[in-house]
């Protein structure tokens, strides 16, 4: 039976698991957000994991988020993905939700790329946009980093000035100048769900400085960061935050708008991890 705890010997026994299945030595983390699992197509020689076979995994059951762990290659480097991420509203901690973050680091892993499906808060925004994350806003009222601090992890006061690194955003731009794209960048609020803001708070993340609104993300960096990774993240912006258009929002368009920036997205993957 899974126990969801988050403990170094059950960071260990998820890892111990995963290493029993390849000999693939991780270098870089990927966590997919909603309709983006598409960028598993560029794993090579893939080896697929089932979240539910994984010591103390945690399972997803959102649409469009698939529940399985991939390692394999990517432009020559190694790889572990996240097909499919686990959320606060879905009923875990916080610590829960950026488990899989303690693995990787664990399994090896020195840089991790998040990405997710947002809603554009900042109005010069439009759907299929991509962003580059320069900050974010823990809006859920919970840290990952609650209770006893295992020295072993990370610091008990973990610097968070710089959670998106700054070479890593650099990095993504120059790719994306190669390609003829230009990255917006902006600040992520993360909020805990499920149901979609109101005008009204959307109206409040505005003056907060928000650029894009989520319901992920943030727990995952908090622990990347706490555990010494370079983090980098991107936003597609599948729909505008509710009370920009006269429309409702639904969960249907997010992952319709994913669908149509996909291969954008798959490019733009393939110049970046050779820099990771």
């Amino acid at each position: 039976m899974t126990t969801f705890t988050t403990h170094a010997a059950s960071i260990q026994e998820a890892a111990d698991y995963i290493r029993s299945k390849t000999e693939l030595q991780p270098e870089i983390g990927l966590i997919l957000g909603s309709g983006l699992g598409i960028l598993a197509n560029l794993i090579e020689n893939p080896v697929s994991i089932p979240y539910e076979d994984i010591p103390h995994f945690p399972v997803s059951t959102v649409e469009g988020h698939e529940g399985e762990l991939l390692l394999g290659t990517i432009q020559g480097r190694p790889v572990i993905m996240m097909k499919g991420r686990f959320h606060m509203y879905e009923g875990y901690g916080p610590e829960v939700t950026a488990f899989p973050v303690r693995v990787m680091k664990n399994l090896g892993v020195t840089g991790l790329l998040v990405t997710n499906a947002a809603g554009g808060v900042n109005t010069s925004f439009t759907p299929g946009d991509l962003m580059l994350l320069s900050d974010h806003l823990n809006l859920t009222g919970k840290s990952p980093l609650i209770g006893p601090n295992d020295s072993a992890l990370g610091v008990r006061f973990p610097d968070m000035s710089e959670a998106y690194s700054r070479r890593l955003r650099a990095a993504a731009h120059d790719a994306a100048g190669k390609q003829g794209f230009a990255f917006k960048e902006g600040v992520y609020a993360g909020l805990l769900g499920p149901s979609y803001e109101t005008p009204a708070e959307i109206r409040m993340l505005r003056t907060l400085g928000a650029d894009a609104v989520g319901m992920s993300t943030v727990s995952e960096t908090i622990v990347a960061r706490h555990a010494g990774l370079e983090v980098l993240g991107i936003s597609c912006i599948t729909n505008m935050a509710a009370g920009i258009l006269d429309q409702p929002l639904s969960h249907d368009e997010v992952m319709e708008t994913a669908d149509l920036v996909k291969e954008k997205f798959l490019g733009l993957v393939l110049a970046i991890i050779p820099n990771m």
